[in-house]
């Protein structure tokens, strides 16, 4: 597996897979061309459907016109093989073609091409499954963020601190900033009401104020094209920060040990990259709020002193009870539906640990079978319903 730092990205929203990593493909093809004056770029499948909502095309033009005229072909109807999510970079001299690139975004802002490895740094974790990770900590006395530690080393806590504070000031811009998103939703802004509305209730319903209107805030920011983590994706990039904000807030939790859980988080969201996908175009939406709802009760859990078989149970019911969800977002935008089920997410989160610790840990189905069953979901679900912007909530709307 790969290192956590390419599962947390920080970045502008609203989409990793749609605005980070076009954006990235855009600037690596302008390297690999510095003299071309005249692109070419075609969009395939989920990235043409709902690329103008996700702000594609923006991205591209702001990365590639300062060198030259940049020629935008949509080509939503046609699904490469390899993944949904495809890109065709062309460099042209007199138009004639001097260099030609294929290239597929495949979640969380990373790259890939075809029948080849992601394009990203070498593999460093040697065990890929939950319950080989486990079976380590339990033989050695040791935790999940030790596991990360041993193999990041420990220059990973000061990547994991500028983590936090991005999450942070995320949470802190959202719920001090009012006003509508744009597009053609025009939809206002909740996270500064919510986060005012929540003092006036009693103590168990103003922390589930809290935690909505801190996962709304960041939502809200990603939406706006604000600096945020994906955790794993932009558009589930509420649910981690709104969990550790909150625990962080009401428990004074040290930064040292929000690094751990951030870690521990990392590690599940690794295992669901390595093993599924954690892009919605090709899973559906359990790729990206159902894995930020398994990141985050694993957090959680690990703040809260559970052992390694309590957090992977945490982990597994974060993931399974959001399996078969779809991705449909309503104009191609990441706000209806996406924004409220990060703060839904981020509840259940919470929920899972407080399950999860009410256990020994012990329990049926474990995290990688779900895994699994995630992936084989997500293959079985037709198009329609990954991030075409064609079905489910979506229909109608395009």
């Amino acid at each position: 597996m790969k290192s956590i730092k390419e599962l947390y990205r920080i970045g502008t929203g609203p989409s990793s897979s749609h605005t980070m990593a076009p954006r990235r493909a855009a600037e690596m093809f302008q390297r690999r061309n510095p003299d071309c004056t005249l692109f070419r770029v075609t969009l395939y499948g989920s990235l043409a459907a709902t690329g103008r909502g996700h702000l594609t095309d923006q991205a591209i033009f702001e990365t590639l016109r300062p060198y030259g005229e940049v020629e935008l072909i949509w080509e939503p109807s046609v699904f490469k093989p390899f993944h949904p999510n495809g890109m065709r970079f062309e460099a042209l001299n007199n138009d004639t073609v001097i260099d030609d690139w294929t290239v597929y975004s495949v979640g969380g802002g990373a790259l890939a091409e075809e029948n080849c490895a992601p394009i990203e740094s070498a593999d460093i974790y040697p065990d890929s499954k939950l319950v080989d990770i486990m079976r380590w900590c339990r033989d050695n006395g040791r935790t999940y963020w030790e596991y990360v530690e041993m193999h990041e080393g420990k220059e990973i806590w000061t990547f994991l601190s500028k983590v936090w504070r991005v999450m942070r000031e995320a949470v802190e811009r959202g719920i001090e900033t009012d006003g509508v998103i744009p597009g053609p939703l025009n939809l206002a802004r909740r996270a500064m009401r919510y986060n005012v509305r929540a003092s006036g209730y009693s103590q168990s319903l103003k922390s589930r104020g809290l935690i909505f209107s801190y996962a709304l805030a960041v939502s809200e920011e990603n939406a706006c094209g604000g600096r945020i983590v994906t955790a794993p994706t932009c558009g589930s990039s509420g649910v981690i920060p709104a969990v550790l904000y909150h625990l962080w807030k009401t428990r004074e939790f040290s930064e040292m040990r929000i690094c751990r859980a951030l870690a521990t988080a990392g590690l599940i969201g690794n295992i669901v990259k390595h093993n599924a996908s954690i892009s919605g175009a090709e899973v559906g939406c359990q790729g990206e709020v159902g894995v930020a709802c398994a990141m985050a009760a694993a957090a959680a859990n690990q703040l809260f002193g559970g052992t390694p078989a309590q957090i992977e149970y945490a982990a597994e019911m974060g993931l399974e009870h959001h399996l078969g969800m779809t991705c449909d977002p309503i104009c191609g935008l990441v706000q209806i539906p996406c924004i409220e089920r990060n703060a839904y997410a981020a509840a259940r989160a919470l929920d899972a640990n407080l399950y999860s610790m009410y256990t020994d840990g012990h329990h049926r189905v474990s995290f990688d079978r779900v895994v699994e069953v995630m992936k084989q979901t997500g293959h079985d679900l037709p198009s329609i319903y990954k991030e075409t912007g064609e079905g489910g909530l979506a229909k109608d709307f395009m």
